[in-house]
Order: C-alpha cells, then sequence, then structure tokens
C-alpha cells in the first residue's frame, strides 16, 4: 500500500504559541511518561503500573457543589456500567441527557478517573444534564469491536422501558433530546456510535446531537500535522501507532484506513443519506491529530450534514479536562449552547410536524 503525506501545511507550530501554564504542563509530562511506561513491545499494557497514576473517585450520593451521582451496572460479566451524574438544583426542569464517552486511546482510562469525574460534574452543572459516563471495555484485552458494541449496548439499556421503571435516571432526564459526547477516543466512538443509532429503532431515546472533543481517527498517509507538531503533549507517531495496533482484531492485516479508524477516508461508511444529527466538532491547533478532524468536518460538511466547527489555535490534545485552562471553561459554556441550539430546534421542528396544516400531520411549509 502506498504512503504518502499531503502537501499542504495547515499548522505552524511557531504562530501562534502553545499557551500552557506550568502546572499543566508537568501534569502532561507525567501522563505522557506513565502511558510510555505501561506500553510494553509486547503490545500489553502494565495495569499494575497504571494504577498507580489512575486516581479514582467513588461516586457521592450526597450533592457536592451542586451535582449527585450514582453508579449503574449494565452487564457485569464484561464490567460494562455508567456512572450517572444528576444536576440536584435543577430538579425541575427538563434536562437532556449526555451519553459520554471517555477518551485514552481505547486502552486507558475509565469513568472513575478523577480528571473525567470532576469533567462530567462540569458538564452536568453547567450545562445543565443528566450525564451517563459509559465504562466500556479497553484493549489490548478486549479488541475492536468490543468498545463500540459496549457504547451501543448502553444506549439500549437506557431505552428498554424495564429499565426505565428502576429509575436509574432522574424523572426529569428527557432520552428524546440525547448528546453523545466525548473526547479523543470517545470521540471517534461518538461518531461511529450515532451512525448506528441512526439505523436503530429506539423506542425511548432519541440521538439529537453529537460532539466529538478533538476525535481520535487516523489513516495510512501521514498527515502534516502528525510531522509538524511531533513532540506536542500526549499524542505522537509512536503511540497512535501502538494504540491502534493494539486495538484492531488480531490476525487482520494492520490497516489504518480501516473505516473505523480512517472514518472519511477510501473505506469510509456512505452517510449521504444517514439522518446524522447536527454535530459539533472541536479542534486544537497544537494537536497532532489536527488535520484529521479537520478532514472529518470537512467530509460531514461534504456529505449534507448540519456540522459546526469550534477552533482552539493554542491548545494541545485533552486541554479541556484541565479547569484551570480558559479555554478548558470556554468549551464547556460553548457544548451548553450547542445542546440548547439543538434542542429549541429540534422542539420547533417537532411541533411544526405535529401540527402540520389546520391541526394535521405533517411538516409545515
Amino acid at each position: 500500500m502506498e504512503k504518502t503525506t499531503t502537501t499542504t501545511p495547515t499548522v505552524k507550530p511557531s504562530s501562534p504559541s502553545l499557551t500552557l501554564p506550568w502546572k499543566t504542563r508537568i501534569l502532561l509530562s507525567i501522563i505522557s511518561t506513565a502511558t510510555d511506561a505501561a506500553c510494553r513491545t509486547d503490545g500489553t499494557v502494565n495495569r499494575r503500573l497504571l494504577n498507580l497514576v489512575d486516581f479514582r473517585a467513588p461516586p457521592t450520593s450526597k450533592s457536592t457543589n451542586g451535582v449527585s451521582s450514582h453508579d449503574v451496572v449494565v452487564d457485569k460479566t464484561r464490567n460494562l456500567w455508567f456512572r450517572v451524574y444528576v444536576p440536584t438544583q435543577h430538579a425541575g426542569d427538563d434536562l437532556p441527557v449526555i451519553v459520554f464517552f471517555h477518551g485514552g486511546g481505547f486502552v486507558f482510562l475509565a469513568p472513575d478517573v478523577m480528571a473525567y469525574d470532576a469533567v462530567c460534574r462540569r458538564f452536568a452543572r453547567k450545562l445543565p444534564a443528566v450525564v451517563v459516563s459509559v465504562n466500556y471495555r479497553l484493549a489490548p484485552e478486549h479488541r475492536y469491536p468490543a468498545q463500540h458494541e459496549d457504547c451501543f449496548d448502553v444506549l439500549k439499556f437506557l431505552d428498554d422501558e424495564d429499565n426505565g421503571k428502576k429509575a436509574l435516571l432522574p424523572v426529569n432526564a428527557n432520552l428524546m433530546r440525547c448528546f453523545l459526547v466525548g473526547d479523543s477516543a470517545g470521540g471517534n466512538l461518538a461518531h461511529h456510535v450515532t451512525q448506528r443509532a441512526c439505523e436503530y429503532n429506539f423506542r425511548r431515546l432519541k440521538v439529537i446531537g453529537v460532539v466529538p472533543i478533538q476525535p481520535f481517527f487516523g489513516g495510512e498517509n501521514r498527515m502534516e500535522s502528525e510531522i509538524l507538531l511531533e513532540g506536542t503533549p500526549l499524542v505522537s507517531l509512536k503511540r497512535t501507532d501502538w494504540t491502534w495496533k493494539a486495538f484492531l482484531p488480531q490476525g487482520e492485516e494492520f490497516n489504518r484506513d480501516h473505516p473505523i479508524i480512517n472514518v472519511s477516508g477510501p473505506n469510509a461508511v456512505d452517510i449521504s443519506k444517514i439522518n446524522f444529527p447536527p454535530t459539533m466538532v472541536v479542534v486544537a491547533g497544537f494537536d497532532a491529530l489536527r488535520d484529521w478532524q479537520m478532514r472529518y468536518y470537512e467530509w460531514m460538511k461534504n456529505s449534507g450534514k448540519e456540522v459546526y466547527l469550534y477552533e482552539y489555535p493554542t491548545m494541545c490534545h485533552a486541554f479541556y479536562i484541565f479547569p484551570e485552562l480558559p479555554e478548558s471553561r470556554q468549551l464547556i459554556d460553548q457544548v451548553k449552547e450547542f445542546v440548547h441550539k439543538v434542542s429549541v430546534s429540534v422542539s420547533v421542528s417537532s411541533n411544526n410536524t405535529i401540527l402540520g396544516n389546520n391541526g394535521k400531520m405533517g411538516r409545515s411549509p
């Protein structure tokens, strides 16, 4: 297979500059060092080493800073569960449901890791929304499609009427206003699970929006950003290649143009005829995956989808999990605006469909 690189530079590392405080830089360095040390040359992961730095947060049944949380088991045999975050000061409001998929290259992290627990609390409190954060199986112990199956199974679990009677979510959680949100590998999951949800007949749940935050995509070609931004925090060719190899099924030829990786590549699924919901794509200027994410945005747009691009020129991969950064707070606000905008649009569209002309079923002109 011929491997080529793009010819048009899209990233200039010298201008603008990566602006991070020393506290954030130190934390990113620790994360990168621990990740590299845990990745063995034989393709396995040293989970024991990771447990030394993966600090976990328990659920809080009592409201803490305006949010309570509890865990729900979907399938004990595959350790499939999710954590629910409820904004306690909005008990009387009709709230959207955010189904959140964490990052970590499909290999690392979990909903109860402190950084993701804190992020989901912020989403729940600031939007406000009921957040469902999914614990999916990790590679290489569980390879594709385990992660995508787990995340889609959570949607089916939420849609099940019998589970709805168990009060697993608060009564004001509106599953007809469901958004799939994820960062990095979770952004990959958000896209593919949404695509599958568009073709599934849910009874109580409707995905009306998707937010891939710096989604983890790739391909056989080396993009300009992957080359120019080598050495920026967290993402490198060595790390991404290692995680893709750990993720893809054994026995298959390793090919980064697999449609689950290169979502807009030569083997891409044609989504032009799929009723894909409005999409908010988040890109950072110092993320080595930037060009893949921009290609995804352009592909969505060329496929006729309603897609919005939000750029952070001076930020790196995973910037938004660091609450000390103003850009992190800005992103939460922009997700809030997107959720509100889409919710209002869907509500108006639904009302027009119900009323139609002279109160009859149909769409108004």
